[in-house]
């Protein structure tokens, strides 16, 4: 059990092919946090998230059996890329952007664990995640991305050029104007964290 925990990636992928089972469960619990996050990020609705999350899980079996899985040790960044590309699908199939929406619907405890802190602990950061939230959605759809994906999934810079199909230096520089667009709005809404 404890091998099966510690093992990387390449050898969970592996044994799940010579039919470990528990080797694909412990891959989804290892990720699982992040391409959920992400995914709840983009799509602002927990049930639809949960249907995406499904569907990405879906691809990677699908993938992984059929022997169209190139291992060249970046399992988390296909994942994710599987994810974003569902959540374009999914808006691409609706013919919308992700709407903005206020926190009157929007239960952050679905997404964040507060179970350590106290009750003023917890209203405090609850605040402070929703004026970010609205602050996200206040931002261009590509700096929003690479936002979400550079904070909440901790990819790297390169990861996310290859996951939204542009070049290191285009995702630098959304990242860099997000950053330089969400200090405008928290001055201009004077909001503090």
């Amino acid at each position: 059990m404890k091998t099966v925990q510690s093992s990387p990636d390449q050898v969970l992928i592996q044994m799940y092919l010579e039919g470990d089972s528990e080797a694909l469960s412990t891959l989804i619990d290892r990720y699982k946090e992040k391409v959920f996050t992400s995914i709840m990020l983009l799509v602002k609705d927990k049930y639809l998230a949960e249907d995406i999350f499904q569907d990405t899980f879906i691809k990677v079996i699908d993938t992984l059996h059929s022997g169209r899985y190139t291992d060249e040790g970046k399992f988390l960044p296909w994942v994710m890329r599987i994810a974003h590309n569902l959540c374009v699908d999914h808006f691409r199939k609706i013919k919308r952007r992700p709407t903005i929406k206020t926190s009157d619907n929007y239960d952050i405890f679905e997404v964040l664990n507060f179970s350590e802190a106290g009750v003023d602990e917890r209203m405090a950061q609850n605040q402070s995640n929703i004026r970010v939230r609205k602050m996200l959605d206040m931002l261009p759809q590509d700096q929003k991305e690479v936002i979400i994906m550079r904070h909440f999934a901790e990819l790297s810079f390169k990861e996310i050029a290859q996951i939204t199909g542009c070049s290191i230096n285009t995702a630098l520089g959304r990242m860099r104007y997000g950053l330089i667009n969400l200090r405008k709005i928290m001055t201009e809404k004077q909001i503090a964290l």
